[in-house]
């Protein structure tokens, strides 16, 4: 009798929803790793990476650039999205991220920089210029919001959209007057089709910071809730956010130089990974990285078949389907913002 009544009270263990929703979010980044794998105008598929294709290249076209596109597309997506959730810790504000708060901008005028100056340097050489101007960027973003006196929800990204407006028509009349508009143009679009084995290592960089970040998570968390807050708790306040502009800034210039600017990814992802499980950084990186990951591939394969077999720049479906998200995210939170 007591071993039935230890047993009818012994509790069921309860399967949370968010593993379901984890496995859910996995296997279709799976499936849709396999569709970019085997997406494209040539001829890569199972069977012909199999039997050598009609030309024996097919493995080849696999390797070298297939493969390097579909790595390049996940990490940019992971590390994007974690850029954008570092700003928004940074600032206290779920409506930034480098490309709502100038970041972006600065790091194009660094790259024009060594277009004009020094035009033979090297692609890491110009990530670094890069990845100093998005410093400089995240900086200055801080220090305007700084001075912001009323620290409404919605009034802070629209002075980074502001500031990032003045940054980037100053770059382009720059390389108006230099003719380098046609450069210019290509960093501003976001697109993986020239990505391939040779073209995109330095994104293992961005990968690299990712890490930077859930080492630092804890203390990303603390700072996201005041610098009066984290200096009590004995947080080094200024060294933290010193290393957060550093991940976003690096992050920001690896993207750039590898695929151009990717919009309103930092800012979609982080939210809506907010709304499902909270806003504890060490929780919420996989998520933002496993989601950014999805959001980037499934954006990718739609630029690749919409309009088949042409292909159209990664960040025209990007800032559709973010800038709609933004929107209803304002929308939704619009009526708390005062």
């Amino acid at each position: 009798m007591a071993s039935d009544t230890a047993t009818a009270t012994t509790p069921t263990p309860v399967r949370s929803p968010r593993t379901g929703l984890g496995v859910l979010v996995v296997l279709l980044l799976a499936v849709l790793v396999a569709l970019s794998l085997f997406t494209g105008v040539s001829d890569v598929s199972p069977t012909s990476v199999l039997t050598g294709g009609r030309d024996g290249d097919a493995a080849f076209l696999l390797l070298v650039s297939r493969i390097p596109r579909t790595v390049a597309v996940l990490l940019v997506g992971a590390s994007m999205g974690i850029a954008g959730l570092i700003m928004q810790m940074l600032v206290r504000n779920r409506f930034v991220e480098p490309s709502t708060t100038g970041v972006s901008e600065f790091a194009m005028l660094g790259m024009l920089v060594t277009m004009v100056f020094r035009p033979g340097m090297a692609v890491a050489g110009k990530m670094c210029v890069a990845a100093v101007f998005g410093l400089v960027g995240t900086w200055v973003f801080l220090r305007v919001v700084r001075a912001v006196p009323a620290r409404q929800l919605v009034l802070v990204p629209l002075v980074g959209i502001m500031l990032g407006g003045v940054v980037g028509a100053v770059t382009t009349f720059f390389a108006y007057r230099l003719d380098l508009l046609q450069s210019l143009g290509q960093w501003s679009q976001g697109s993986f089709s020239s990505v391939m084995q040779g073209r995109y290592e330095l994104v293992w960089i961005a990968g690299a910071m990712v890490v930077v970040a859930w080492v630092a998570a804890d203390r990303f968390s603390v700072v996201g809730l005041g610098e009066d807050f984290a200096t009590n708790l004995g947080l080094n306040y200024r060294a933290v956010v010193a290393v957060g502009m550093v991940v976003v800034a690096v992050i920001t210039a690896a993207v750039l130089v590898t695929a151009g600017t990717v919009p309103f990814l930092g800012l979609v992802v982080p939210n809506v990974v907010s709304l499902l499980i909270g806003d504890n950084v060490r929780r919420s990186i996989p998520w933002v990285a496993a989601l950014g990951a999805l959001f980037v591939v499934g954006c990718d394969i739609v630029s690749r078949v919409v309009r088949f077999p042409y292909e159209i720049p990664l960040s025209v479906v990007v800032g559709v389907v973010g800038a709609a998200l933004f929107l209803w995210l304002l929308l939704r939170r619009g009526s708390r913002a005062h």
